[in-house]
């Protein structure tokens, strides 16, 4: 072999067959080894017919392009004619090649070996790393020779490298010497080097990012790497991260999508993936995996934190299968399911795709279970799990939970949740109180249980949670009967007052601290709606200086003094409605009338009738008012006539009456807000007469009662129709009348407005409005027995009925 020539080339423009390194020392490149045709170092020698040596690739193809053109078949070299297509192998030559590469590749191996280390330059260390991609991908068998030369540690070394290009070479390389090569994969198992590799997800150069992505979606491939890569602290949660980034490119996303396919085949890495929000390879093994997968995998899903669009996912997913295992005969799998199904079960949405799935008849059955054949534990958790199910907007009326039918409002399932309430320990027995929180949360729901609670006796059983030491237990127990209290009022009065009580319990939690919670809300909302006319109760709360209490608490959010919560208007509400009730008893009880005096509450009641938006508290301190107003007449100080002279009673014409200036007009007497409740004084009447126009016809007819102690039997009716005159309050009365919104409005528009027509001047107004003529008549017709015994005089004063008619007994 004659002649031969250098083989360095750039290493821009080199190919992977001739990358050399430009040293004198690499042993050069003979022309024999040289294809005429390919110019590439030929690996398959063959002699043709006329002795020329060709690349047996590169002369098929030049035999092939004669052929299908129709040109003569010639020697490529000498354009000789050709008989054949004969090609004999070069044995001989082809060894020597091999020796000359495995020679050469040996130095360059070596060189290699000395440029991948801190101190050489960026440009033999890329040179170094090209020349074993190079090795690699031209024989797959070389791959053992990188092994053997201990070079794989060494050029994960370079990936700490301050140049980015040899970085990202490196990480080329890797994957390179990695492919389809398990015994080099093992290698990248040891140490660290998988946690280097994962750093590189995280850098800002995407081409660092993309080569790193395609390492590790090679490593991956190997089931022994899928853990060490789930073992690197965060690996998966990028990975994730990635598969959701609309900021990464296509093929980062895709790759890191097939790296955590890969990845799956780890269990653990099925936990990492369902704690970073991807939960469908863990729900795949729950719906498909062996028994002792599905458990496992249970199990974790209980102790998952869960976002409720998941939860509702899960809950379309694996809600069936969790509820057959929830109905199996194995312990741990029942509580495994159970702790999912509790998880699951936490949102509105999820709970009622669960009972879809057909959760409460195997969970009512579990509740009510024997000891023996369920543990207290697991009692626990059904009771958890219904008590998250009944929140959800679903018709229970309609569910059948019981072997006859039954449903969860049928009174017989009530009558058992109440037994299981009095006969479990405080954690089960919180559950089940919220389970009949969420039921009663409906007025609809309510009835029945109501109507059960009451059939059951266990008014009394329920009131003592009040006192409970657990504050959960005690929260739920007020909230239920807070929702219970309209229907079963009278009950709660009764297990609520008296020396053993539990009143003052509630009053406790009332006054509990300065910020309006839920529970405070729910306590004072229980005392609001205990009956009105109930005097023991309102006396116990005298005694026991509660109203003081709730005094203080409204004074304090009206003045701003509370920190503003989300309960504080229900809280205001019920307050103003507790302390409304002392109104009730002025007339025989004189230390209401006191107490009323004392914390001067016919203003305050006159300030709350301003809290626009507040149409409870408009209402119930209009009540306050009227009972207010109905006192008036019998605590005004009536003046002291002084006895006539001498002469003025032997000549009585001879006398003068003596003139009395500053009387009420209305009560005829000294009146004053504070001491006799007068609504004249202050802003009552100007604020009464605004509320006619309210949109809430409740709030109107409050405000028209209270107006009406101005038209009472025992004030002076003719000087009230002046004050209501005065007050421009005539024409909503009248207004009121002819929207006849309800019936009870009607009844009391009617009656306000005959008093009203016991004026003249009003009654020969209003005989010249047809309109307001027909809404008598209407009345007159239609209304009850007593309203229409009113229309009818209201009638006479404006002539429509001759006062002959008689129709109806006279009556006051």
């Amino acid at each position: 072999m004659s002649g031969s020539r250098d083989g360095s080339r750039d290493l821009g423009s080199q190919s992977d067959d001739s990358f050399h390194y430009e040293r004198p020392h690499v042993e050069p490149i003979y022309d024999a080894f040289i294809c005429p045709l390919s110019k590439q170092v030929m690996r398959d020698p063959v002699t043709i017919e006329n002795g020329q040596t060709f690349e047996r690739e590169a002369i098929e193809k030049w035999f092939n392009e004669c052929k299908e053109n129709g040109r003569k078949l010639v020697c490529p070299l000498t354009l000789k004619e050709l008989k054949t297509t004969d090609m004999n192998p070069s044995i001989a030559l082809r060894n020597t090649i091999e020796e000359w590469n495995a020679r050469n590749e040996a130095v360059q191996l070596d060189m290699a070996s000395k440029s991948l280390s801190p101190g050489s330059s960026e440009t033999d260390t890329l040179q170094a790393l090209m020349f074993i991609q190079q090795l690699c991908t031209k024989n797959l068998s070389s791959k053992h020779i990188i092994r053997n030369a201990e070079l794989i540690p060494m050029i994960v070394e370079m990936l700490k490298s301050t140049s980015r290009k040899v970085r990202c070479m490196a990480l080329e390389t890797l994957r390179v010497v990695v492919e389809d090569d398990n015994d080099n994969k093992e290698i990248m198992a040891d140490g660290d080097k998988v946690r280097t590799i994962v750093k590189f997800l995280s850098h800002e150069q995407s081409q660092e990012r993309e080569e790193a992505v395609s390492l590790l979606y090679e490593l991956s491939k190997s089931e022994a790497l899928c853990e060490k890569i789930g073992s690197v602290n965060g690996a998966i949660l990028i990975l994730v991260g990635m598969t959701s980034s609309k900021s990464e490119n296509l093929f980062i996303v895709e790759k890191a999508d097939k790296i955590l396919e890969n990845l799956e085949k780890n269990e653990n890495n099925v936990r990492q993936m369902a704690e970073n929000g991807r939960l469908q390879p863990l729900l795949t093994l729950l719906l498909e995996g062996s028994s002792e997968i599905k458990l496992s995998m249970a199990s974790y899903l209980g102790d998952l934190a869960l976002s409720n669009d998941i939860k509702v996912f899960v809950a379309r997913t694996v809600g069936s299968s969790l509820i057959n295992l929830m109905k199996t005969g194995d312990m741990q799998s029942r509580e495994a399911a159970l702790k999912a199904l509790n998880q699951v079960s936490s949102c509105e949405a999820s709970a009622k795709v669960l009972v879809e799935e057909g959760i409460l008849p195997p969970l009512v059955n579990d509740l009510f279970a024997g000891p023996n054949r369920l543990p207290i534990l697991l009692k626990e958790l059904s009771a958890t799990i219904l008590a998250n199910i009944v929140t959800c907007d679903c018709d229970f009326n309609s569910i059948p939970v019981g072997p006859n039918h039954q449903t969860l409002l049928s009174e017989d399932i009530i009558h058992n949740l109440l037994h299981l309430i009095s006969n479990t320990g405080p954690s089960i027995e919180c559950k089940l109180v919220q389970v009949l929180v969420g039921i009663t949360n409906s007025p609809v729901t309510v009835i029945p249980v109501a109507n059960a609670i009451k059939s059951s006796g266990a008014t009394i059983s329920l009131v003592q949670f009040i006192e409970a030491p657990q504050k959960d237990l005690r929260m739920a127990s007020i909230k239920l009967l807070h929702n219970l209290s309209l229907h079963i009022s009278q009950e709660l009065a009764n297990c609520l007052c008296g020396p053993a009580g539990q009143l003052g319990s509630l009053f406790k939690v009332i006054s509990e601290n300065i910020a309006s919670t839920e529970e405070q809300a729910a306590a004072i909302g229980i005392v609001a709606d205990l009956p009105e006319q109930d005097v023991g109760v309102t006396r116990q709360m005298l005694d026991e200086r509660d109203f003081e209490i709730v005094v203080s608490r409204t004074k304090m959010i009206r003045q701003g003094e509370t920190r503003r919560s989300r309960f504080v208007t229900p809280y205001l509400e019920g307050l103003v409605r507790v302390l409304s009730r002392i109104t009730f008893v002025l007339f025989d009880e004189p230390r209401a009338v006191a107490f009323c005096r004392d914390h001067e509450l016919a203003a305050l009641f006159t300030e709350l009738l301003q809290q626009n938006g507040l149409d409870n508290v408009q209402i119930a301190s209009a009540l306050a008012l009227e009972n207010l107003s109905h006192e008036s007449k019998n605590l005004t100080k009536l003046p002291e006539i002084p006895p006539p002279g001498f002469c003025g009673s032997v000549f009585p014409c001879l006398g003068k009456k003596p003139v009395m200036t500053g009387l009420c007009r209305v009560h005829g007497g000294a009146c004053t807000q504070r001491d006799t409740f007068c609504v004249l004084e202050g802003q009552s009447l100007a604020r009464l007469v605004a509320l006619l126009d309210h949109t809430n016809e409740k709030v109107v007819e409050a405000s028209l009662a209270a107006l009406s102690t101005l038209l009472d039997d025992g004030v002076n009716i003719e000087e009230g129709v002046s004050v209501l005159c005065e007050a421009e309050g005539i024409k909503p009365i009248l207004d009121v009348l002819l929207e006849n919104q309800t019936e009870n409005l009607r009844r009391r528009a009617v009656w306000m407005v005959e008093r009203l027509l016991r004026t003249e001047d009003i009654a020969y107004e209003v005989s010249g409005d047809p309109n307001v003529s027909t809404a008598i008549v209407d009345a007159f017709q239609h209304g009850d027995y007593r309203t229409r015994q009113i229309a009818e005089r209201a009638l006479k004063h404006i002539d429509k009925i001759p006062n002959f008619s008689g129709i109806f007994p006279n009556m006051g």
